[in-house]
């Protein structure tokens, strides 16, 4: 896929952070596609590459559908903007916390997505947690960490404890909060947050019907999770984005620019 030039409030960016800007603001316009969007008050982040540890996030106030590759903010590891006009570049302190623990911690991460949506959020409401019921569930079955809430996420003490409770996965459940995933990459970061709240909604629905629900035998869920858990699915996650994009496309405004 090509992109256009930057425009000239970002000259000088690399074409590589030029890259990574347009594909996060495809994924938060993907994130609002499927509904994942809690309007202005979750976040999705993306590392750029050196040695500086910048990442890039949402401009505050910005709509997932509308968001373009102009409208992230590169900020460090303090929350300092890295650009030119700071003034007109907000980002929520909340969004901050939780997505600077990730990547100062986890440098083979370089994309966090985090939703509030009503099914995730009814999930991590259960003392359960997420239950092994579905394929999609069986994805995350001995890969999902769970953090225990602690209010609005406004105390960078906090960040220690995240990194903590997500230890080596790549998915966590945000007790009474929400789902928080990441990824190697933005695809494979986008693929983990649409099966897991896919895993979410078809618990809910499930319980819903009153029924006694059918589990996998022990063997039968750690095989699944096996075969999702491969190495060779990262050629997946990349065809899968490749044709998610196409559910954007010519969607108003174009995200490159």
């Amino acid at each position: 896929m090509t992109f256009a030039s930057p425009p000239a409030s970002l000259r000088g960016v690399s074409a590589e952070e030029w890259r990574i800007r347009c594909d996060l603001a495809a994924l938060y316009r993907l994130v609002a596609h499927f509904r994942m969007t809690d309007f202005i008050y979750t976040h999705i982040s993306a590392r750029v590459p050196g040695p500086e540890h910048h990442f890039l996030i949402n401009k505050y106030g910005v709509l997932f559908h509308e968001m373009r590759a102009s409208d992230l903010v590169k900020i460090d590891l303090h929350g300092n903007v890295i650009e030119d006009g700071p003034e007109s570049k907000r980002v929520n302190a909340a969004g901050f916390t939780i997505h600077s623990a990730i990547h100062m911690a986890r440098e083979d991460l370089s994309c966090v997505v985090h939703t509030h949506t009503a099914a995730g959020i009814a999930v991590s409401a259960q003392k359960q947690g997420l239950l092994p019921i579905s394929q999609h569930a069986l994805k995350f079955y001995g890969h999902l960490a769970y953090h225990g809430y602690e209010g609005v996420a406004l105390d960078l003490d906090e960040r220690d404890r995240l990194v903590h409770d997500l230890g080596e996965h790549r998915a966590m459940i945000l007790v009474n909060h929400g789902l928080l995933c990441a990824g190697r990459t933005i695809p494979e970061a986008f693929n983990n947050i649409y099966y897991l709240e896919r895993a979410c909604q078809a618990q809910i629905a499930a319980q819903s019907g009153g029924a006694e629900l059918v589990l996998p035998p022990e063997e039968v869920r750690v095989r699944t999770a096996g075969q999702f858990n491969r190495e060779t699915v990262l050629d997946h996650y990349e065809w899968a984005w490749e044709s998610a994009l196409r559910l954007i496309e010519g969607q108003g405004t174009d995200w490159r620019a």
